[in-house]
């Protein structure tokens, strides 16, 4: 984007259609750019260092914050920190006692300098405390997909496909102008979509088709798409060849779950159907079997913790054929009756779905002939989180593996990865690992490796497998324990007790808004001996905080980011690069650009070695300082300026990027702005990696995961630890329908209450122009928002509303058993009348402007409940709710 500056004043932001040839987006920004204006001129932004007066914590506390230098304010800091190395940086309990929570998805790190450095030169951090991202967002897709195909986010191959089936994805909303862009012109191309969701969203209304699923029902549907494709149809409409030779389809399945396996090499076997026996996967010259049930003389199998079973003369199958029959049981006419979707219509999508797959078909792609699928199956967030995730993840992929969609042109691809390194490149983050399958970076499960005491708070690395332990993993974890288990833990707990951070250091966060049951959420935070919040406004989570620190914003402060590649949701460029996103205006106030304060830090802290190591490392995040052919390295014994930093940065990112015949510094990205290099769009897929590595995708049978859960089981029971094990429940091979609806009702009543008195679901949608709870101080944002269906209230079906004598309008209040919240009713005919819908996270009490606007939000009302955690570690924004007008009002 540009900005217009008049007498050093931003005055208006515009798209940078300099960028229109590279820009998926043709250089457009996202509507929340638009409130930057307002956002740096805001009366209500912290412009001083403050700390907190009164020691007493809680909603209704006065902070009483005053002002104070930015000497007063880092020396109180330093103290604090000072005095936490001291006592050493782990408590006795094997936890940091640092602790620090960042907002969504990871963007706050283009926004906080150098600060990633110089945490890195601190220490160990607990990233357990979380604000509502990971758990709460599309958190199975994360974990499963980047588990199946290198897949932290799955989009459609947008550009390319013919057919999208879109279970509650709301990319209009999500995926910024890229996905805007690239769905009209599909559009005009003649592609379809169809939307199912309960309530006809912003993306929904865009689509051909508008499908009205039960809520928490996503699985059976799909369940039974997938009985169609394999029940319905011949063989012919699927992708044979892919399935044999790509996937682990025709690996042998003996009767006891597990693969059957070479008794010398221990790998798993195929049936040739050319020499009629039993082989080692990997042996050349075979046509494997797809289906069948053969005679096996002899192989083993290798169970939970390494224990191997001889198996002499028994009936094997594929798992194909283990597919075909467990999915037999989910017809049509069975889903219709759970997800209240007529049976045709289920068959009639299956059918458009195998019509447009283009079996046999090719594509030339960068010189190279690629399978072309266009067809894609995305899922958005509450059906890839919580519980019935992992079915969803795992059907969304069967179905691309029937038809040999997965991550070939027009079909469904991964975007990035966050579990898997290297994180700028996900084809370099694929390696030959066993069984024929990828590499997977795990939590050990066996008995001498796994972390029996958690080494964080969220418990990750003890509880959840396959979250793994790389930078994001922590943040992934099962976040809301660590907020459970501050005030309760299940019987039996048997682990240590849980501690309280000695700092808690919160940035672009706000978890007591975005995270659930957040009136006990605060009172948590409450508690917490001390809290350093960098502040753009008072908000909800800061009105704890000891220490508040402004920090420059996006249009006071300098960084570098790298854009393009394959990156997030839609993100996905034939260029990458960098951006520099620089000062157009001077700070506000005292606000300090966040490099300045990191280094500052560092000084006081004697850690400029380890810092300034840290920024040449690449800790900046775009580059190393030093690589083939050059050195920018920074004097890592000198505090460096801002300015002099990101010059390094600019320099090394740029030499690295043209391979050595381009070096551009920091004067050179303010006048140009950004630098691109071509990349090759068959980057965009997975497919000639894994084939070029004789790597199939570990689908459809899950005989991996099965394994780890067992081992997961052993160990946890070893520690007479019963309270995880539902979550154990979800490792199955072939996942199966469980009353995934039914649990909350059965969380109900565990608490006391009766469903009946709950009759509606609640769920969540995203905004635009309020995505992430961000810009809810903008003024500008409510006045466009104003504009998009959904954000005066809460929305409900208006024959649901007239039977309760709720008009257009009325100020309701929405009961769940743990809470109210209150807002205005919208009415609509586009939403299920079993179901209501809110907005974006609202219910704010001391952020300005937004605690004005009486917004209701789902979290003030969703409990936090380890009985509706699953096996990753997830929930869903989902609560079962009553809804009646404010008592004492009319229409």
């Amino acid at each position: 984007m540009k900005v217009e500056v008049v007498d050093g004043v931003a005055t208006q932001v515009m798209p940078n259609f300099d960028a229109c040839d590279s820009h998926p987006g043709k250089g457009r920004p996202c509507v929340k750019a638009y409130g930057l204006v307002q956002k740096t001129y805001n009366p209500h932004r912290v412009l001083q260092p403050m700390k907190r007066t009164n020691p007493n914590k809680g909603m209704d506390e006065d902070p009483g914050f005053v002002p104070i230098s930015w000497d007063e304010a880092l020396t109180l800091l330093t103290d604090k920190l000072n005095s936490i190395r001291a006592k050493g940086l782990i408590d006795e309990q094997g936890t940091p006692r640092t602790a620090a929570t960042f907002g969504h998805g990871g963007t706050p790190m283009y926004y906080m300098g150098t600060f990633p450095a110089f945490l890195a030169s601190w220490g160990p951090i607990d990233f357990s405390f979380g604000s509502g991202q990971g758990v709460k967002c599309v958190h199975s897709e994360h974990l499963y997909g980047e588990f199946w195909h290198r897949a932290f986010t799955v989009a459609a191959d947008t550009p390319y496909t013919r057919f999208v089936l879109s279970l509650g994805t709301n990319v209009d909303a999500t995926g910024g102008p890229c996905a805007i862009a690239r769905h009209a012109d599909a559009r005009v191309r003649g592609y379809k979509r169809v939307q199912v969701e309960p309530h006809q969203s912003v993306t929904g209304a865009t689509a051909a088709e508008w499908v009205p699923i039960r809520p928490k029902t996503d699985a059976a549907f799909m369940f039974a798409l997938i009985h169609s494709m394999l029940h319905d149809h011949p063989r012919n409409e699927l992708d044979i060849d892919f399935l044999r030779n790509q996937t682990a389809s025709p690996y042998l399945v003996g009767p006891d779950g597990l693969y059957l396996r070479d008794p010398n090499s221990a790998k798993p076997l195929i049936w040739d159907s050319e020499q009629q026996q039993a082989v080692p996967f990997d042996s050349a010259n075979v046509v494997p079997a797809l289906e069948g049930t053969f005679k096996v003389r002899s192989a083993i199998s290798v169970d939970a913790d390494d224990e191997r079973h001889q198996l002499n003369d028994i009936e094997a199958t594929t798992g194909f054929n283990k597919l075909l029959d467990h999915i037999a049981q989910y017809s049509p006419d069975w889903a219709a009756r759970v997800c209240d979707i007529p049976a045709d219509t289920i068959r009639r999508i299956a059918s458009e779905y195998l019509d447009n797959a283009c079996i046999g078909e090719t594509i030339e792609i960068d010189g190279a002939t690629l399978p072309f699928r266009p067809v894609a199956v995305t899922l958005g967030k509450s059906v890839n989180n919580g519980w019935g995730a992992y079915e969803c993840c795992w059907a969304r992929t069967v179905m691309a593996t029937l038809v040999g969609a997965l991550e070939v042109p027009g079909g469904t691809l991964g975007t990035t990865v966050r579990l898997n390194r290297p994180h700028e490149d996900r084809l370099r983050s694929v390696k030959p690992g066993i069984d024929g399958f990828m590499e997977q970076k795990l939590n050990a499960t066996d008995k001498e490796n796994w972390v029996a005491e958690p080494t964080g708070r969220n418990a990750h690395t003890t509880l959840v497998p396959i979250v793994g332990s790389s930078a994001w993993s922590q943040a992934l974890g099962p976040t809301q324990l660590a907020w459970m288990f501050q005030k309760d833990r299940p019987e039996g707990f048997n682990l240590p007790e849980p501690t309280k951070p000695d700092i808690w250091f919160v940035y672009r966060s706000n978890p007591a808004i975005s995270f659930w049951d957040t009136r006990n959420l605060n009172k948590s935070i409450a508690d917490f001996p001390y809290t350093v919040s960098f502040a753009y406004t008072l908000d909800e989570t800061n009105w704890m905080a000891d220490l508040l620190l402004p920090e420059a914003t996006d249009l006071e402060s300098t960084q570098l980011i790298p854009i393009g590649g394959t990156k997030f949701v839609e993100q996905f460029w034939k260029h990458k690069g960098s951006i520099l996103r620089q000062k157009v205006v001077e700070p506000q106030g005292e606000a300090k650009d966040f490099t300045w304060i990191s280094t500052e830090l560092a000084k006081r802290m004697d850690l400029l070695d380890k810092y300034n190591t840290a920024i040449n490392r690449g800790a900046g995040g775009v580059a190393p300082l030093k690589g083939e052919g050059y050195d920018f390295s920074l004097d890592v014994n000198k505090a460096h300026q801002p300015d002099e930093i990101w010059d390094a940065v600019c320099k090394a990112t740029s030499t690295e990027l043209s391979n050595n015949e381009e070096t551009k510094d920091l004067d050179w990205y303010k006048e140009n702005g950004l630098y691109l290099k071509p990349i090759p769009q068959k980057s965009w897929y997975l497919y000639p990696t894994m084939k070029e590595q004789g790597i199939r995708f570990e689908m459809p049978y899950q005989e991996r995961l099965l394994r780890i859960g067992k081992e997961l089981g052993n160990r946890l029971h070893e520690k007479d630890i019963a309270w995880w094990d539902e979550q154990l429940s979800e490792y199955s091979a072939l996942p199966e329908w469980h009353d995934i609806p039914g649990r909350w009702e059965t969380a109900l009543k565990n608490e006391g209450a009766d469903p009946d008195d709950y009759p509606f679901w609640l769920l969540a949608t995203k905004s635009m122009q309020y995505h992430t709870g961000a810009n809810v101080s903008i003024q500008l944002m409510r006045e466009v928002s104003q504009n998009v269906r959904g954000h005066t209230g809460v929305i409900m079906n208006s024959s649901s509303a007239a039977k309760l004598g709720i008009a257009n309008g009325d100020r309701v209040e929405i009961r769940s058993n743990i809470g109210v919240t209150i807002g205005r009713a919208e009415l609509i005919q586009g939403v299920r009348p079993d179901t209501l819908v809110i907005v974006g996270q609202f219910d704010h009490w001391a952020t300005p402007y937004a605690k004005d606007l009486e917004m209701p939000s789902l979290n003030t009302i969703a409990p936090m409940s380890l009985e509706l955690t699953d096996a990753t570690g997830s929930g869903a924004d989902i609560v079962r709710v009553a809804i009646s007008k404010v008592k004492g009002e009319s229409s």
